[in-house]
């Protein structure tokens, strides 16, 4: 019973350190506009997306899932139609529950693209 307990304690403590965990992204070149995009899913990806995407992949995807899924953190699917934009870039700035802060760890040109493609899913 006790190997039970301390072999889950372990998994749990190994995901939440996964999520704390921050791999440097490209910062955006000063061509590449932050602007938001369509929120139409149209299916095509804009240079913004497609920099939001690569963020995502380096930051989230432990938490959240490759698709938005949710794994130890919540499903991010349709988290545009219940969380502003600007709910999101604090979100993502100064965490939230066991979510980590990504203050210093993004740029605020960074965390303003995820915001605006998280923004886009509804």
């Amino acid at each position: 019973m006790n190997t039970k307990i301390v072999v889950l304690t372990l998994l749990l403590a190994s995901s939440l350190t996964a999520c704390s965990k921050s791999n440097t992204t490209p910062s955006a070149s000063p061509t590449t506009s932050t602007a938001p995009t369509s929120s139409a899913n149209t299916g095509t990806t804009t240079p913004a997306s497609a920099d939001a995407q690569t963020i995502f992949k380096a930051n989230c995807v432990a938490c959240h899932g490759a698709n938005l899924e949710g794994l130890v953190g919540p499903s991010l699917q349709k988290v545009g139609g219940k969380l502003s934009k600007d709910q999101l870039v604090a979100t993502i700035t100064n965490g939230k529950g066991a979510m980590p802060s990504f203050k210093g760890k993004l740029s605020d040109t960074d965390i303003n693209a995820l915001a605006t493609w998280l923004a886009d899913k509804k």
